[in-house]
């Protein structure tokens, strides 16, 4: 038997013949934002961009962005994997390809781009593969999805989460994520040599 298929889908991706179809149809309308209010799905307004970091548990990750001026809204859900329109359970089994993603829409004219990777690499782990914390499984690997030519990955097809994910830790203050970081700053811009 081939050597891969011994390890836990915890640390692997599935193979194409192990990973689950899915359905054609999304898992539900996705609703309003908890905190502002504004609708998840598109249209969003002209002058935004869209970029999804994943950077484990879609909870922590989501609230770090919603907070930040200049961001439009905030949604949890689903990317980067094969099984289309998949339910977080599904995810859970390992066999999606899927990593727990934040969309996040924002205007570039109020917040660039780059303040929004800091917070990407400030509250992330980036010696964890498979895991951020204590959340362990292929689902919480780490990926940059840009919309713009900054793109560290293509931006693939987002799935929303089901509606009790979105915006949960502004719904349920005692809920737990295990986002940590190192402690380490990533400083923005260039810093300029001295004279």
């Amino acid at each position: 038997m081939d050597a891969r298929r011994l390890l836990p889908l915890l640390s692997r991706l599935p193979e194409p013949e192990e990973v689950l179809p899915g359905r054609p149809e999304p898992i539900g309308d996705p609703g309003s934002h908890f905190v502002s209010g504004r609708r998840l799905a598109p249209p969003y307004p002209a002058g935004t961009e869209i970029a999804m970091f994943a950077m484990g548990c879609f909870w922590g990750a989501e609230q770090r962005f919603w907070l930040i001026p200049g961001v439009w809204i905030t949604a949890a859900g689903h990317a980067g994997g094969a099984t289309p329109n998949p339910t977080y359970e599904e995810i859970g089994t390992g066999l999606t390809g899927h990593v727990e993603v934040v969309r996040v829409v924002y205007d570039p004219a109020v917040v660039p781009y780059e303040t929004l990777l800091k917070v990407f690499w400030e509250n992330r782990d980036p010696t964890q593969v498979f895991r951020q914390g204590r959340d362990v499984g292929n689902w919480y690997r780490s990926i940059v999805f840009a919309s713009t030519e900054t793109a560290v990955e293509a931006r693939p097809p987002f799935y929303f989460a089901e509606a009790y994910h979105q915006q949960y830790l502004a719904k349920n203050p005692d809920g737990d994520c295990g986002l940590g970081g190192t402690g380490i700053a990533c400083p923005i811009g260039r810093s300029r040599p001295r004279a």
